[in-house]
């Protein structure tokens, strides 16, 4: 039995229980929900050219519990790179239930359009890596493995992915194996 997730789940139904933020979808762990985030991760990196991400529940579970504290503060900021362990990580937040989670994906995935291949961080038309590190995590050709979560509060829904192997790692050159179309 792998006890970190347990006890995950039990930090988060706590926090649900006293904070008034919940889970998006039918239940914690929907795996819609999880279906659709994998399913728009893996549409990028496939156009990309590189392979598959594979579904981390243990991810899913640290995200959860990170997004409900950020639902819970009604704000966007970055775990640090100590209480996420080295792991990458995407944040969202838009209107509670306007936005489907392929929607949700997509808004990282739309950065594209100021990607430049290159060395990590000069991977941007715009010469700030920042405008385009969504989406180049998303494509990170080492990272293996994600796992998302959404809470929504009174006003929105907070979305936090979590990848591993972290990506945006300075020096790495990053560019697309297929030629797009």
């Amino acid at each position: 039995m792998n006890i970190r997730p347990t006890i995950l789940s039990v930090i988060a139904a706590v926090g649900i229980a006293v904070s008034g933020v919940a889970p998006v979808g039918a239940q914690s762990g929907d795996a819609p929900h999880e279906r659709a985030w994998l399913a728009a991760h893996n549409a990028e990196r496939a156009e990309f050219g590189v392979v598959p991400l594979r579904w981390n529940p243990d991810l899913a579970s640290e995200a959860a519990v990170w997004a409900m504290n950020l639902a819970r503060e009604n704000v966007l900021r970055h775990a640090s790179v100590q209480e996420r362990s080295g792991r990458g990580e995407n944040l969202w937040m838009g209107t509670a239930g306007y936005y489907s989670p392929a929607d949700m994906i997509s808004h990282f995935a739309s950065e594209k359009q100021y990607f430049r291949a290159g060395q990590f961080p000069n991977v941007s038309h715009t010469g700030n890596w920042a405008d385009v590190g969504h989406y180049t995590q998303i494509v990170w050709a080492e990272t293996r493995e994600v796992g998302c979560a959404a809470v929504r509060n009174q006003y929105s829904d907070v979305l936090v992915c979590r990848y591993w192997p972290a990506g945006n790692i300075r020096g790495t050159v990053i560019a697309p194996t297929q030629t797009r179309r």
